[in-house]
């Protein structure tokens, strides 16, 4: 299956869950990040602002910062990405329609960020990431100075046996699902 072809399919699967059955898969998952010891040990954690065929993230934009966390969100500008302090009453529609931090918003280095939950198409168990194909997180990941233990996240049916991987494909050091 070539790269579209994986991404197109993985899209139907994820649409088709019901909305009880995606909060539920998504709350299992994020409550396994919760459990890490890099996620006990982080001060500051990127996270996504979810489309509606992703794991959802709403939840914890409330309970990461009342853990004490500092909670940051990508924002797309031009052909790169950068993290920003979430502020819900900051969000602006953004690239592609997700919600991203507005033009106040206060940047974050690289090199500052603990834990980064990467989204995905497609992972393996060894760690390998199928992104949506515009290489923004491959991009940041790769940034000088970048540490942060990266956690991918994803429904059950986006693991599979093996995914077609380029040189400049980061690998996740986690993954986390609803198996």
């Amino acid at each position: 299956m070539t790269k579209k072809e994986l991404r197109a399919a993985m899209k139907r699967r994820n649409l088709e869950l019901t909305g009880s059955r995606r909060s539920e898969a998504s709350a299992r998952f994020f409550a396994a990040v919760e459990r890490l010891p890099a996620f006990a040990a982080a001060h500051c954690i990127a996270l996504y602002c979810a489309l509606g065929d992703e794991p959802e993230t709403q939840p914890l934009f409330a309970r990461w910062p009342a853990a004490g966390k500092r909670l940051i969100v990508p924002r797309v500008e031009g052909e790169e990405m950068n993290f920003y302090d979430y502020d819900s009453a900051g969000l602006v529609p953004g690239a592609f329609g997700i919600a991203e931090p507005g033009p106040e918003a206060r940047p974050c280095d690289p090199h500052r960020i603990d834990l980064l939950v990467v989204p995905g198409v497609a992972f393996t168990a060894a760690g390998d990431r199928l992104g949506r194909g515009r290489g923004y997180y491959d991009t940041y990941l790769s940034r000088h100075g970048m540490r942060a233990v990266k956690v991918g996240v994803c429904y059950r049916h986006q693991v599979v046996g093996e995914l077609p991987v380029e040189p400049h494909d980061v690998k996740m050091d986690i993954l986390c699902t609803d198996l």
